[in-house]
């Protein structure tokens, strides 16, 4: 009787280490799923061809013309993009626009300027491109756009004046 009752305890103590490790891997896979859900994705160029400004005060741009949304974060209507998750976020825009005015451009992060792009005025110049980047942590809600400066413009095209971003991991 004595040999079966620590049989018995050591199988108890075996099956609490099992029910541990079995609880550890079931939260290990719904962290892995929680993460696979949270895929988000967007290209948009500004559409059209032709100008767009200069206006008399800053104005965000409206990429109208959307390569790819996943996720849906991405507004089409009013350039702007709403982190649907906190995380840590990679954006880029670039811009082709007359050499013969003033190009700046600025990434914002709600209200906060947090990289531009800006080119001179010539009058040798027939054509500038530019742009930038940047890796930001946003929260959920955080709205991301690009604001162009008031007295500046770019080229609106379907291929060149683009703004990107993508989620590269939930927080």
């Amino acid at each position: 009787m004595c040999k079966f009752l620590k049989e018995f305890g050591a199988m108890k103590e075996k099956q609490k280490g099992m029910e541990t490790r079995l609880k550890e891997t079931e939260n290990q896979v719904l962290e892995l799923k929680k993460k696979e859900t949270f895929k988000i994705a967007f290209s948009a160029a500004t559409g059209g061809g032709g100008p767009i400004g200069p206006f008399s005060t800053a104005t965000t741009i409206i990429y109208r013309t959307v390569i790819t949304n996943v996720g849906n974060a991405y507004n089409q209507h009013t350039g702007i993009f709403a982190a649907p998750v906190a995380g840590v976020y990679y954006f880029t825009f670039f811009y082709h626009a007359g050499g013969n005015q003033i190009v700046s451009l600025a990434l914002v992060k709600n209200n906060e300027v947090i990289v531009t792009a800006y080119d001179h005025k010539t009058s040798h110049d027939g054509a500038d491109n530019g742009g930038n980047a940047a890796f930001l942590q946003l929260q959920q809600g955080d709205q991301v756009y690009v604001r162009l400066s008031a007295n500046t413009h770019v080229w609106g095209d379907s291929q060149i004046t683009t703004f990107s971003g993508v989620l590269l991991y939930p927080l």
